[in-house]
């Protein structure tokens, strides 16, 4: 028989009194801190200690765990670099090589590349943006590792999870593992599908599980969602609905500002965290309130357009294989899909795609640039993408490039900031509809505001306010880093598409 090893996060009630007394900068690190002995023993002693009076809670911790490894803290840009050269010079930086299980790290076959300075573990959508670079720097070695990373991860859990950490089990991110396999296509040849098929047909059954318990009694069940016409659309969702424990202290504390139950708050705090805009307004049901937060309840475009091309994606790997009967039957899922993205994610009164309220039964009002994925991924007509090229440039379009929404909440992913796949996604889309002019305009802004900040500070940043240039972006849960991953691969990408600024 197997005894699971106890995770560090299940040491309660340790766990939650480090978190809370703030014991480190952010709730992060101690949940990637390695424990010295068994965790039962860590937590026996802790009970027989804590209440003697000259117990000492941070003294305690610092003694039966080992602090995450600190990479490249001797690092230091060199301010005779140009950009691209910087880039050149982070990619050995933000390399992870294959590691053995520690704590709560989950080991991968082969070298990958972080976002930024501080992380031990890959990111899941983050590494597309950052593949573009290593495209760009003909790293197609790096690439392929990391894809084939990702399959492992498929492989042996079910799903590619947030981040290769045990804390990230109850959940994705955005599913870009079909444009990757694109990706590597490209790079190799469309001959390559077939060898990831069975992959993208496990991550499909992931996101689509319990799509066949559906009905009107339960039109909602882990990633799937039963529409008013009997299609299934998806959103984003976490198995547990517990607080983040690398976010524990923030996500206790929000409790106590809203009126939700509280099982039922950490379940959006987790499914917007999946959602990779974590924060963001777009998953608010009131205003600006960050409490309100409704993240399951809501039918996402840009993840029903991703879904879409993984439907796509497989039709087109068995199509290689000679399976056409099978691939029909995937390009018809994908058409459906299109079509229900129509159906309900365009907004006429907005004429704009935006996100779904299945609570609500209506579109959201909120205009986000989720809304340029039908552009992205060629779902839009002509007619649509003419008009949202028209809102991005005369509501969207700022000094150093597209705002993520139209509102300032303090939330990171809300004006004024703006972030590298947004920017990539939108200037692809806009290209893919023949709006070449606005696209350059957005790329040229980007390129020169990542530029400026580079020679003002010595980095590339995670996030940028387009609106104010001469200041940095605010909002999330950690300090810049060093990088940053996908910062550092659309920059690339958009140099060798648009040339220096």
């Amino acid at each position: 028989m197997i005894v699971k090893q106890k995770e560090l996060f299940e040491l309660s009630p340790l766990f939650e009194e480090v978190q809370m007394n703030r014991i480190f900068e952010d709730g992060k690190t101690f949940v990637d801190c390695i424990p010295k002995q068994p965790m039962e023993l860590i937590l026996q002693q802790y009970e027989e200690q804590k209440n003697s009076a000259n117990f000492n809670l941070s003294s305690f911790v610092h003694e039966q765990f080992e602090l995450p490894h600190v990479f490249a803290c001797d690092y230091h840009t060199d301010a005779a670099q140009d950009v691209e050269q910087h880039i050149h010079s982070l990619w050995p930086v933000l390399t992870r090589m294959p590691d053995e299980k520690k704590g709560s790290l989950i080991p991968l076959p082969n070298a990958y590349i972080v976002p930024g300075g501080r992380f031990g573990e890959v990111y899941y959508w983050d590494s597309y943006f950052t593949m573009l670079g290593l495209k760009a720097s003909n790293m197609f070695e790096m690439i392929e590792n990391m894809l084939n990373n990702f399959s492992h991860l498929i492989q042996t859990i079910g799903f590619i999870p947030n981040g290769n950490r045990t804390y990230y089990l109850g959940r994705s991110q955005p599913p870009f593992f079909s444009l990757m396999v694109k990706m590597m296509a490209d790079i190799k040849g469309e001959e390559i599908l077939p060898a990831y098929l069975s992959s993208l047909e496990m991550e499909y059954r992931f996101w689509m599980k319990g799509a066949d318990e559906l009905n009107q009694h339960q039109a909602a069940i882990h990633h799937v969602m039963l529409m008013k016409d009997g299609v299934v659309l998806n959103r984003y969702w976490d198995a547990f609905a517990t607080a983040r424990p690398e976010s524990y202290r923030e996500d206790v504390e929000l409790t106590h500002q809203s009126t939700q139950p509280k099982e039922i708050l950490y379940r959006h705090l987790r499914a917007g965290a999946e959602s990779g805009w974590d924060y963001s307004c777009r998953w608010f049901k009131e205003g600006h309130s960050f409490a309100s937060i409704h993240t399951t309840e809501i039918v996402p475009v840009d993840l029903n357009c991703l879904l879409c091309h993984l439907e796509q994606t497989i039709a087109d790997a068995l199509n290689v294989k000679g399976d056409l009967l099978k691939a029909e039957k995937y390009h018809l899922l994908a058409e459906q899909r299109k079509k229900a993205i129509h159906t309900y994610c365009w907004n006429e009164t907005l004429s704009f795609f935006t996100d779904y309220d299945c609570a609500a039964h209506e579109p959201k009002t909120i205009k986000t640039l989720a809304g340029v994925a039908p552009l992205f991924f060629g779902i839009a007509t002509a007619q649509q993408a003419d008009s949202i090229a028209g809102i991005l440039e005369t509501e969207f379009l700022k000094d150093g490039g597209l705002t993520t929404t139209l509102e300032t909440t303090g939330q990171q992913w809300d004006a004024p900031n703006g972030w590298a796949p947004l920017q990539w996604m939108s200037i692809v889309g806009l290209e893919n509809y023949g709006h070449h002019s606005l696209a350059a305009t957005i790329a040229q802004r980007w390129i020169q505001l990542n530029t400026d900040v580079y020679k003002r500070t010595g980095k590339l940043m995670e996030k940028y306010n387009v609106v104010d240039t001469h200041l940095e972006a605010g909002g999330g849960e950690y300090a810049g880093q060093d990088g940053f991953g996908w910062t550092n691969g659309v920059l690339l990408a958009l140099m060798k598409k648009y040339g220096n600024v």
